[in-house]
C-alpha cells in the first residue's frame, strides 16, 4: 500500500487590522479581518521535515500590516489583489494564493446634517468580504455580504406547501419574512470599481427584498439574484443563503385576545436554510 499526500496548504488566518486614512478634511476608519492560504511546492516539508520552501505564517502576518500602509487606501479587493499577487510573485514555491477579507463597516457619525471629522459608530453584524485566489494563470474576484439582517413585516406568505402526516405548519398569505442573508458574486474583471459597485449592489438586494411580493423565501432569494445580474454586466453570478429568522404568531386566543399578526416570538432555532446559485445562460 503506497500513501501520499494529496493536496496541502497552509497559510495564516484572523490578521486583524485596523486603519486611519487621513484626508484632509476628515479620518476614514476602516477594519478587516484577513485569511490567507499557499498552495505549492511544500510536499518536502511534510515528507523530510525541510522548511526550506516555507514562508513562514508569521511573515505572512506581517506582510499584511506592511503592505497595507500603501496599498490598503480604497476597496477591500483591491488590497486583496496586492497581496495575492506579491505572494505569487515574491514566492516561485506558490502555485496558488488565496486572500480573503473581511471587513467590519463604520460609518461617520452626523450631527445637524453635518458628518463628523472623526467619530464613529458601528454598522451591527453587517460585513463586506472578498476572496482573491490567484494562479500563475490567472486570477478571480468573489465579493459579497455577510450577515445582512433584514426584515419585512408584510407581503410575504407560504401556502400550497405538501402536507403530510407530520405537516403542523399553518398556510399564512401574510407574515413577518426576516433573513440573515450572505451573499457572494463574482466580478468579470480586476480593473472596476469595486467600491461603488458594492454599494449599487447592496442596494438592489435591498430595493428587490424590500418590493417583491414573496410566495415562499426560494422565490424572492431568485428575484434578488436576478435583479443583480440583470442591472450589472460586471456580475457573472450570483450566490444567496437566505435562513429564516422565525418570528412565530403568539397564541392570544388562551387570554382570549386575538391576535391580528402583532405579537410573535421570535426564535433563532432550528431554523429554514435556502441556498441558490443564480447565473447567466
Amino acid at each position: 500500500m503506497k500513501i501520499s499526500l494529496k493536496k496541502n496548504a497552509y497559510g495564516k488566518n484572523a490578521v486583524n487590522l485596523s486603519k486611519i486614512i487621513r484626508h484632509p478634511n476628515y479620518h476614514e476608519f476602516r477594519q478587516i479581518s484577513v485569511a490567507i492560504s499557499l498552495e505549492g511546492d511544500f510536499e518536502t516539508a511534510h515528507t523530510l521535515g525541510d522548511n526550506s520552501k516555507i514562508l513562514p505564517t508569521d511573515t505572512q502576518k506581517n506582510t499584511v500590516y506592511a503592505l497595507a500602509k500603501e496599498h490598503f487606501v480604497d476597496s477591500i479587493e483591491n488590497f486583496g489583489l496586492y497581496l495575492a499577487n506579491y505572494f505569487i510573485i515574491t514566492n516561485p514555491q506558490v502555485s496558488q494564493a488565496t486572500v480573503h477579507i473581511i471587513e467590519h463597516p463604520w460609518t461617520r457619525m452626523a450631527f445637524d446634517g453635518e458628518p463628523h471629522h472623526h467619530a464613529y459608530v458601528g454598522g451591527g453584524s453587517e460585513k463586506h468580504t472578498t476572496t482573491i485566489v490567484q494562479t500563475t494563470d490567472g486570477v478571480s474576484i468573489t465579493s459579497g455580504i455577510k450577515d445582512l439582517l433584514i426584515l419585512k413585516t408584510t407581503d410575504s406568505g407560504f401556502e400550497g406547501y405538501i402536507k403530510d402526516q407530520y405537516t403542523t405548519l399553518k398556510e399564512t398569505a401574510d407574515r413577518i419574512f426576516a433573513t440573515q442573508c450572505e451573499a457572494n458574486w463574482v466580478y468579470t474583471s480586476t480593473e472596476l470599481d469595486f467600491t461603488a459597485l458594492f454599494s449599487a449592489l447592496r442596494e438592489t438586494l435591498l430595493k428587490t427584498f424590500a418590493h417583491h411580493k414573496s410566495l415562499s423565501v426560494q422565490q424572492t432569494l431568485l428575484a434578488m439574484g436576478s435583479a443583480i445580474l440583470e442591472g450589472t454586466q460586471e456580475v457573472s453570478e450570483i450566490s444567496l443563503i437566505m435562513p429564516n429568522k422565525h418570528h412565530i404568531p403568539f397564541n392570544l386566543d388562551q387570554f382570549g385576545m386575538d391576535n391580528k399578526n402583532e405579537i410573535f416570538i421570535a426564535t433563532d432555532e432550528p431554523y429554514g436554510y435556502i441556498t441558490g446559485t443564480v447565473t447567466r445562460e
